[in-house]
């Protein structure tokens, strides 16, 4: 955090001076600019268990509240709901995640098209992974084409999924990312956001479904471009390990 104010700052000084060349800020002075920001421990805690309770690391919620004594706005036991849920879904098992899903809030699909069709789809994917070509094709006929005529963006979904079973050889096909487990990941990431946005209004307070450190980082490297076309510093090269690499002169 103290490096995006950092560079706030340095953004602000050079918009008022408006150099003709960009500015040369060196690594002594860089890191005097970063030791005189504090940031509280309570604040960086709070940061920490936010990204815990969004991503569902309920056994590590509970014990950073017992080391750091730092609350959390929501039960561990809601996080785990949502995580028996997500589970299924990045296992492949879609139809136990839909019954979970329901089991907890059958509101939670019946006002949210869209994530039951994407969990409709990762069924079809499923179902042509395991080589079950007839089934996917009534699965399809049945149960997402009847949606396609109502959406068109589900229509280009369904008709792209289908278009797997084109390929005998599907590992050389240009739609191949389907079948990666990123695929699963990525229909479980939206239900997770859609549980936790369900389990917010229970609670009656905004939870963002990205975890604030995601947020950060997003403005940490937006600072970084804006700063990069006005000065040369010691920057970030890789955000893995954050360490600061000397200017070019």
């Amino acid at each position: 955090m103290s490096l995006f104010w950092v560079m706030i700052h340095q953004l602000a000084e050079i918009q008022e001076q408006m150099p003709s060349s960009k500015k040369v800020i060196t690594r002594e002075k860089w890191e005097k600019r970063l030791n005189h920001i504090r940031i509280r421990k309570e604040d960086m805690n709070k940061l920490v268990m936010n990204f815990l309770v969004t991503e569902g690391y309920a056994e590590a919620v509970a014990k950073f509240r017992m080391e750091t004594g730092t609350k959390s706005d929501m039960d561990v036991a809601m996080i785990m709901d949502r995580m028996a849920v997500n589970k299924p879904v990045q296992c492949g098992n879609v139809e136990d995640a839909i019954e979970k899903v329901n089991d907890l809030n059958p509101k939670i699909l019946d006002t949210n098209p869209e994530l039951f069709f994407h969990l409709q789809q990762q069924r079809l994917i499923e179902l042509i992974r395991n080589e079950k070509i007839e089934e996917a094709l009534e699965f399809a006929q049945e149960e997402l084409a009847p949606r396609g005529e109502e959406n068109q963006s589900f229509l280009e979904e369904l008709e792209r999924t289908v278009s797997l079973l084109v390929f005998k050889d599907v590992s050389n096909c240009p739609i191949r990312e389907l079948l990666d487990i990123s695929q699963r990941l990525k229909t479980a990431n939206e239900v997770n956001a859609a549980i936790l946005t369900s389990q917010s209004h229970e609670k009656d307070y905004f939870f963002s479904s990205d975890p604030k450190l995601h947020s950060l980082l997003k403005m940490l490297i937006w600072a970084q471009n804006q700063l990069d076309e006005k000065a040369t510093y010691p920057r970030i090269k890789d955000f893995s390990k954050a360490t600061l690499e000397n200017p070019a002169v």
